[in-house]
């Protein structure tokens, strides 16, 4: 209840100020509860033909978790890069720095109409692609297929599927995103492959490509 009161709250900002986050959905929650948390926004902004990433962190505190909400509507080609100095900032202060302080991805539960939040404080994103040493998983914009491998896959059957495979040693595996995908679909996605979570070895990088 605490959480869908703030989803209120920041409708009510929003239309204060003529603008709003749309948050990403998801039928599942990963995290319910963040406490001791710091909000930041990144905004869908569009000037004539060009949409831009707007950051709003003047709220942020370096020893708090950030909980970033960010609207679903950007492309990962605008958001990213943002996250990535958002990230570099945190991890480069010295003076106040504190280790268990987590980042966090916000999202809306439509099931349960609370927020929910997916950790990424590990994540290392790189705008590129991965280098063939690795086992890539290749998720494309607006497609039901994801490359696994260079081998089309579909999602609901990925994990599944990986796991099938008679490795004689499971290799890393990094995720490569489409950079024109929406941030609302990635975090779909990322949802998808935290189910690797509950397989007993995790071959996931903390690795992620952007491209």
């Amino acid at each position: 209840m605490k959480y869908f009161s703030l989803i209120i709250v920041l409708l009510l900002i929003s239309c204060k100020n003529k603008e709003d986050i749309l948050l990403p959905k998801s039928n599942i929650t990963e995290i319910s509860d963040v406490q001791d948390h710091s909000p930041i926004y990144i905004f869908f902004r569009v000037n004539g033909k060009d949409t831009l990433a707007e950051v709003n962190r003047k709220n942020s505190i370096i020893t708090t978790n950030w909980i970033l909400n960010i609207d679903k509507r950007l492309p990962l080609k605008l958001v990213i890069p943002e996250v990535m100095k958002l990230q570099d900032k945190k991890r480069k202060e010295k003076a106040h720095k504190n280790e268990k302080a987590e980042n966090y991805y916000s999202y809306a539960d439509s099931i349960k109409k609370n927020m929910a939040f997916i950790p990424f404080t590990k994540v290392y994103y790189t705008i590129g692609i991965p280098e063939k040493k690795y086992y890539v998983f290749h998720f494309r914009k607006g497609n039901d297929l994801v490359l696994s491998d260079n081998l089309e896959v579909k999602k609901s059957e990925l994990i599944k599927d990986f796991y099938n495979i008679k490795f004689e040693r499971i290799p890393e595996v990094v995720f490569l995103f489409d950079k024109n995908m929406s941030y609302g679909e990635y975090i779909q996605n990322k949802i998808l492959v935290r189910e690797f979570n509950s397989y007993g070895v995790d071959p996931i990088s903390p690795k992620e490509f952007i491209f």
